[in-house]
């Protein structure tokens, strides 16, 4: 599949991990032309049998993306419509991040806020750069609120009160604080992030795409009811365990000596045996 066209950003496929680098000089402002690519490269992953992980970071290391554009928000309408029962353009397009069956990762060096927060809040994960990294949603400092998902994700990744510190404190959270409340996975020295971002990209994209599809449908349950995910969890479990991967990989395991002392201590290696011959 060609990935050619985009105007902000640039993409490239190799062994399962699609990179993809926002590159919209001068502060990576999401404004109307990143939008319009945003949505069309989360269809195109979507649709992508070559791809099972997506990792997105920034050719500018002082910007991941700056915000939304302020000029577009003042063209909304002044009168507000009547309430809909339906995503809007904006909301769908980066909750397709999280739905699609594809793992996907923000690599963070520079700037995040508003806007940016909010395209990182709908990834799977989130790794920053220590000392640079810095996230933000100052909406409210503006007269506004944030209404691309920050208001929903972060309450669920950092909890309310927390949320409502950055929401309404409308400050910057750097990277070491970020990580030590959940806006990131984890932050790292900065010659340490994208080593650890790819290998984490590479091991993912090594195994099954049929159970990284799954995995990431029943982590996604749990916004239901304990009981419903957990219902929801058992029907994913055994569409995984009929796949000709999953009974592969398990008959691989055992005959290399899954289950003794030898291999369990050091499971790795055992784990890296288990493509099919």
């Amino acid at each position: 599949m060609s990935y050619d066209g985009y105007a902000t950003m640039s993409v490239t496929v190799d062994d399962g991990v699609a990179w993809v680098t926002i590159d919209h000089p001068p502060i990576n402002l999401l404004d109307l032309a990143m939008i319009q690519d945003l949505d069309r490269i989360g269809r195109q992953l979507e649709s992508d049998d070559a791809v099972r992980v997506a990792v997105f970071g920034s050719a500018n290391p002082d910007f991941f993306i700056a915000h939304a554009d302020v000029t577009l928000i003042q063209l909304m309408p002044k009168e507000p419509p009547p309430k809909s029962a339906a995503l809007g353009p904006f909301h769908r397009m980066v909750d397709r991040f999280r739905t699609m069956p594809k793992a996907t990762i923000g690599m963070v060096e520079g700037r995040a806020r508003g806007g940016g927060s909010e395209f990182l809040l709908s990834l799977d994960m989130r790794f920053g750069a220590l000392g640079r990294a810095v996230l933000a949603q100052p909406e409210v400092a503006l007269g506004i609120i944030p209404g691309g998902s920050g208001t929903q994700r972060l309450p669920r990744l950092i909890g309310r009160a927390r949320a409502l510190e950055v929401v309404l404190g409308c400050d910057d959270v750097p990277a070491d604080l970020a990580e030590r409340w959940g806006y990131l996975n984890r932050a790292l020295p900065p010659t340490e992030l994208r080593p650890f971002v790819e290998r984490l990209a590479r091991r993912i994209a090594s195994f099954p795409a049929s159970a990284i599809a799954l995995a990431k449908a029943s982590v996604n349950a749990a916004d239901q009811t304990t009981e419903a995910g957990l219902v929801e969890e058992a029907h994913l479990f055994n569409l995984s365990l009929a796949t000709p991967e999953a009974q592969q990989r398990m008959t691989r395991f055992m005959e290399v000596g899954g289950q003794t002392p030898e291999v369990e201590k050091g499971i790795d290696s055992a784990l890296e045996k288990l493509l099919p011959r």
